[in-house]
């Protein structure tokens, strides 16, 4: 059987580099105590005390109720907060949120650190922004 059409499939291929990705994010978070997505939430509510929910889904590219399962899982470590105003739901860090900054920008430098050394600089660039642009493209 001639399974060379798999290697020339964006989905297969981006799917690969997707497994592949994840393994390495998680090892190098594995010392937050939490995963790649939830150390990135973190990261942009330290950032941005008060960014809705909404802004932090698009941001994310995920979906409100996924969003929602992330926020409830780190409001139950303290790690964020939420208040509502109106039909707003706002997210705050906490002092335990801000105090893990550090450790979630290491992670998500030895990370970049880590891809980087194996594909280059360059090429590491140009396919990150070859595959936004192809996403924006796609949606």
């Amino acid at each position: 059987m001639d399974e060379g059409f798999l290697h020339n499939c964006l989905f297969f291929t981006t799917n690969r580099l997707s497994r592949i990705m994840t393994k390495m994010a998680e090892e190098e978070f594995a010392p937050t105590g939490m995963t790649p997505m939830y150390g990135y939430i973190v990261r942009l509510v330290n950032g941005a005390p008060g960014i809705s929910q909404k802004e932090l889904s698009e941001k994310l590219y995920v979906a409100p109720s996924t969003l929602t399962r992330f926020i409830d899982k780190l409001e139950s470590k303290r790690l964020v907060e939420r208040k509502v105003q109106g039909k707003t739901v706002l997210v705050y860090p906490t002092v335990k949120g801000n105090e893990l900054e550090e450790t979630i920008r290491q992670a998500s430098y030895r990370l970049h650190q880590r891809y980087e050394a194996i594909l280059g600089q360059n090429v590491s660039r140009k396919l990150s922004s070859d595959m936004e642009a192809a996403s924006e493209q796609l949606e």
